[in-house]
């Protein structure tokens, strides 16, 4: 898939209008979190701040109740 210029610039100019100047940042770096996030997810691997947001192992003491 090859973009050209006027494609990039058309891109560019959408994504002023559709969010602003001043969001189009936060917009970015989420993008990028959520991008990086998807493929370390692809490839089996946990990240540091969801293993403690992860479901925690609870200990069966035998008589049922956990």
């Amino acid at each position: 898939m090859n973009l050209g210029i006027g494609q990039i610039s058309l891109l560019v100019v959408l994504a002023l209008v559709l969010f602003g100047a001043k969001r189009l940042p936060e917009v970015g770096r989420a993008a990028g979190k959520a991008i990086r996030e998807f493929k370390s997810a692809l490839n089996g691997e946990v990240s540091d701040k969801s293993e403690g947001s992860e479901m925690t192992k609870t200990e069966d003491n035998g008589d049922g109740n956990t």
